[in-house]
């Protein structure tokens, strides 16, 4: 009922809105709206109330509730089923939770801060608080199992489109990051959960750093990492661009469930950072040097080796820069 009240305020962003008309759009009593009122201040709005006028929002918190979101998100499923934590171990350790309690597909599990954030390969992925997006969707689709992997491309291609938005150009490297300035801006983790031939759900985990500094990284990573705000030099609307991410996602996910994976991999391959550039994959023990050719239509990609042969890597870790 908060987010319903805050988004008939943000509405009426330049007026006072009665509570007589809040009453009878959202079906409550007086007495209620106070209350809400109340909960909303507590949450860091500011909100003026003049008798015989109504209530004012004249400034909101730097927060990511749906009630923050919801005037700009135009998708039918994806993020409508919105769970928020101030702060939240992992977002999908929770979105695993929920999908395996049959929660809808496009439930959205989003948090200010993680206290064990992962990326690939068991890594911690770093989450200060209030600075970065960091959410998970479940999704369901009716595909082979060994179609998911292209949802990572699917992702990718719906944050790189949102960025641009922001006049923000960013790269990808295969085959789940985002890079900004040659330094790692975004991670996507898919995690699935299937039977031989079906799929039960996946968990589509995204973590964004918008406006983090330098110095919220650890000296080990600094030279590595980067966020929004380091690039352009103030902050980004958190607010905004995830509700860009959402609806540009769900986007491209319905034409994923349609076999249609075309501009998804059009923009994966247009702004790669690894297509004709020597890269070297990264085994326990070893490492090898090859030349990316390109990414396959099943998302595999495509490189050439020392002696000249192709090959296709399927999954895997690999680095732009020399390994040591």
């Amino acid at each position: 009922m908060k987010d319903k009240i805050l988004s008939l305020l943000k509405k009426n962003n330049f007026d006072y809105v009665s509570g007589e008309m809040i009453s009878k759009e959202l079906n409550i009593t007086r007495s209620a709206i106070w209350k809400y009122m109340k909960a909303l201040k507590e949450d860091g709005y500011k909100i003026d109330s003049v008798t015989n006028k109504g209530y004012l929002l004249l400034s909101s918190p730097d927060v990511i509730t749906y009630g923050e979101i919801c005037n700009s998100l135009t998708t039918k499923y994806i993020g409508r089923n919105y769970n928020y934590f101030s702060t939240i171990d992992s977002t999908s350790t929770k979105a695993k939770d929920l999908a395996s309690k049959n929660y809808p597909e496009g439930t959205t599990i989003i948090s200010e801060l993680q206290t064990c954030g992962r990326g690939r390969m068991g890594r911690t992925w770093v989450s200060p608080s209030g600075k970065g997006l960091f959410f998970s969707i479940i999704l369901r689709p009716n595909v082979d199992p060994y179609s998911v992997g292209i949802l990572t491309f699917v992702a990718a291609a719906a944050i790189h489109k949102s960025l641009k938005s922001f006049n923000i150009d960013t790269t990808i490297k295969w085959p789940n990051d985002i890079y900004l300035d040659n330094k790692k801006v975004c991670g996507i983790l898919t995690e699935l959960n299937c039977e031989l031939s079906s799929v039960n759900y996946v968990v589509l985990g995204i973590g964004l750093n918008v406006n983090t500094t330098l110095e919220d990284y650890p000296s080990d990573i600094q030279t590595v990492a980067t966020s929004l705000k380091i690039h352009c030099g103030q902050n980004i609307s958190r607010q905004l661009l995830l509700a860009s991410i959402l609806n540009n996602f769900e986007d491209l996910y319905e034409k994923y469930k349609n076999n249609d994976i075309t501009e998804a991999l059009s923009i994966c391959r247009n702004y790669s950072n690894v297509i004709g550039k020597e890269i070297y994959l990264i085994n326990k023990n070893s490492h090898e040097k090859v030349l990316a050719k390109n990414i396959n239509d099943d998302g595999s990609l495509l490189v050439i080796d020392a002696d000249n042969k192709e090959r296709t890597i399927y999954s895997g870790e690999i680095s732009v820069r020399p390994v040591h």
